[in-house]
């Protein structure tokens, strides 16, 4: 089973993208998980960029979609809104197959960003017939130094989380498939 995992983030360090990494650390065996970090380098979308204008990285990024049997989307919330960058590579997506019937689900490090969860859910629950919003985790790792967020994501109770989380993500895919 192929997991993308995606940081809605640009910071090369953000605190999703330290999430997704500690999630990949724990994935079973059988699971293999790909970060993508860098939608920041995706070229502002247009129509008129698609077919065989596509840009060889907005192909390469929809083939990592494509060739993902889930995705698990990290994200910071920006004035109370998806970042644009991650808005963004989901509007490469719109208009091809890649994102259609793929199982998506969101985790969060951050206590705060609800209007931005709202929003990213009503837009995935759009572009995706299997989008689950119920598969979902947070961790307030906001505004914590490196040191912090490694000791609050291994501790017994957020491994646990994450277990349970990469867990019913998997069946939940498994089911998918059937």
């Amino acid at each position: 089973m192929k997991i993308l995992a995606i940081s809605g983030s640009a910071r090369r360090k953000s605190t999703n993208l330290a999430l997704l990494i500690q999630i990949k650390s724990i994935v079973p065996e059988g699971v293999s998980m790909n970060i993508s970090h860098e939608i920041d380098s995706l070229p502002i979308f247009s129509p008129d960029k698609e077919e065989q204008q596509t840009p060889k990285n907005v192909t390469d990024f929809i083939d990592n979609v494509s060739n993902s049997d889930g995705i698990i989307i990290a994200s910071p919330e920006y004035v109370r809104a998806i970042p644009g960058g991650l808005k963004n590579a989901i509007d490469w997506l719109v208009s091809r197959e890649a994102i259609i019937a793929k199982p998506i689900i969101l985790v969060h490090a951050s206590h705060r960003g609800d209007d931005m969860l709202a929003s990213l859910r009503l837009v995935l629950s759009t572009v995706s017939s299997r989008f689950n919003r119920d598969i979902f985790a947070r961790f307030p790792l906001m505004s914590k130094t490196p040191d912090e967020i490694r000791k609050i994501l291994t501790s017994p109770e957020a491994q646990k989380e994450l277990f349970m989380l990469i867990n019913d993500f998997t069946n939940y895919i498994d089911k998918s498939d059937a």
